[in-house]
């Protein structure tokens, strides 16, 4: 089973310096992208209360649906994701949000932010490391990296320490959109 096992936290300091401990440990930042995410909420269960979600991510003209599940620690936000790059233009997105919506999902909230990604090798596993402007929430970074059901340990203590290089402290496991739905009340 694939997991994605990440750490997220707000960004000390300034952006650019953080970005130089990271290019140091030979990450290249790309562009900056924007990701628009519109999260959906079950027509049975309560995706808050069972710490589930479902988003449909537009990033330019691409467009991905994703479900994630619960997390699985208390430490980390840890958890199953599978991802699927929805095909189509801008109006294909509309269609796969439509039929969301058909079938009883409907919309809770869009979260905006530009992210500008590295990607880096630490520990023999490969990292990709996220700063994100978050419309509403702040600045935060994500260490990310995928691990399987016997990896989630490894993953865990790899991702711990490359947060505590990076000078990374007090994780943020709630999601950006739990952080959204907080401060807009």
């Amino acid at each position: 089973m694939a997991y994605e096992v990440e750490c997220k936290y707000r960004i000390p300091g300034t952006a650019a310096a953080l970005m130089g401990r990271v290019e140091q440990l030979g990450g290249k930042f790309g562009d900056v992208e924007l990701q628009v995410d519109t999260y959906y909420s079950h027509p049975c269960r309560d995706f808050a209360q069972t710490d589930e979600a479902l988003r449909i991510r537009r990033v330019g003209d691409k467009a991905y649906v994703t479900y994630k599940g619960p997390k699985v620690d208390q430490q980390t936000k840890t958890r199953k994701e599978i991802e699927l790059e929805l095909v189509g233009d801008v109006t294909g997105v509309l269609d796969h949000a439509t039929l969301l919506e058909a079938l009883g999902f409907r919309p809770v909230a869009k979260v905006t932010k530009k992210r500008q990604a590295a990607e880096i090798v630490w520990q023999a596993h490969p990292v990709e490391i996220a700063l994100d402007e978050v419309d509403l929430v702040g600045r935060f970074v994500e260490l990310e990296m995928a691990a399987d059901d016997d990896g989630l340990d490894a993953a865990r203590r790899s991702l711990g320490a490359l947060a505590e290089k990076l000078g990374l402290e007090d994780g943020e496991r709630r999601s950006y959109l739990e952080m959204l739905l907080l401060s807009i009340g």
